[in-house]
């Protein structure tokens, strides 16, 4: 079992990478799309109006290829979309079969340690994406991105962080295990998903004010700018409350196993960060004289020091949390 969870995260990457692939395409034709139509609408108006010669106005030939070609092409983006989400949602039963059959073979839940945690998290933030894709199709252009995020993610857990399946070590043999480290990864991959359209919306928005440099040029093609925000907002919203239960839950737990319910070690120091840092995210989005992206701005930062407390304090410090099983 140990080895088909191995195998069937390959199978993932490759699928999610064959998904961002396919987005990429989308994006692409969408692109020629547009400069097809623009081609295409001389032509047009020169039909209509006809070419005035010696004998008379004599009506042009109708450019048959000029015409057609925008809406080919408009069929060709929306066939690329399409397979992007099918494989899409692939790469994400295959990312579940991974993360089950790894539970399986460690005959307990699959979170004891940084490969696994990782694993889980990914898993969550991709099959939220496919909720919110099957809620707002519209959305679907924000793939390209997440299945980017997948595959650096899930590539860095298989190359670096990987472990061989080990049984729980007695600190972490507790029922407290599942109910603190669930909420942790399901709210980790939440926010994890909520980066994504939080980034989109700043490229998007800078579109918008007529910003035509990098990165604002990615952004051509995306939703507008005042959706990607309401999802961003929806979906931190939705994520902090649980992570607020998962910080008081590790508290109690910390409190019967240590005897203390905190003692600002190195995991919990930044855990209280993150938590602090999405807290103002939350208010600021409420404060109707912060700007929208200023407010974003602090959301992404909150993903950034999640991203410390996961990697860099396994990797730079060491406390009571050191369970990362990686050197």
């Amino acid at each position: 079992m140990s080895a088909l969870s191995d195998q069937l995260v390959t199978y993932a990457i490759l699928a999610y990478l064959v998904a961002m692939i396919s987005h990429a395409v989308e994006y692409a034709l969408g692109n020629a799309r547009a400069v097809a139509a623009k081609a295409a609408a001389p032509a047009r108006e020169l039909v209509g109006a006809g070419v005035g010669g010696a004998g008379g106005t004599v009506a042009a030939p109708a450019p048959a290829p000029a015409e057609t070609r925008p809406s080919r092409l408009a069929a060709r983006a929306v066939l690329a979309g399409r397979i992007a989400g099918w494989v899409t949602a692939l790469a994400v039963v295959l990312h579940l079969g991974a993360v089950v059959t790894r539970g399986v073979a460690a005959e307990r839940m699959p979170w004891g340690n940084m490969y696994e945690f990782v694993l889980t998290v990914t898993f969550i933030g991709a099959g939220a994406w496919l909720a919110v894709l099957w809620r707002h199709p519209a959305l679907r252009r924000l793939g390209l991105f997440l299945t980017l995020v997948m595959v650096l993610l899930l590539a860095f857990a298989e190359l670096k962080l990987y472990v061989q399946v080990t049984p729980l070590m007695p600190a972490l043999q507790s029922y407290w295990f599942i109910i603190h480290v669930s909420t942790i990864i399901f709210a980790s991959g939440i926010f994890l998903l909520g980066v994504v359209p939080a980034a989109a919306f700043l490229m998007r928005a800078g579109w918008e004010q007529g910003r035509r440099s990098f990165p604002y040029t990615l952004a051509r093609r995306l939703p507008a700018a005042a959706g990607l925000e309401r999802l961003t907002f929806a979906l931190h919203a939705f994520a902090f409350p649980i992570f607020t239960f998962a910080v008081i839950a590790g508290a109690i737990w910390a409190e019967a196993a240590w005897g203390r319910a905190w003692g600002w070690d190195p995991k919990e120091t930044w855990a209280f960060i993150s938590w602090v840092v999405y807290a103002g995210y939350l208010h600021a989005r409420a404060t109707p004289s912060v700007k929208r992206n200023v407010a974003t701005w602090i959301s992404i930062l909150g993903f950034l020091t999640m991203l410390m407390n996961l990697f860099g304090v396994n990797f730079f410090f060491t406390g009571l949390h050191s369970y990362a099983g990686v050197n």
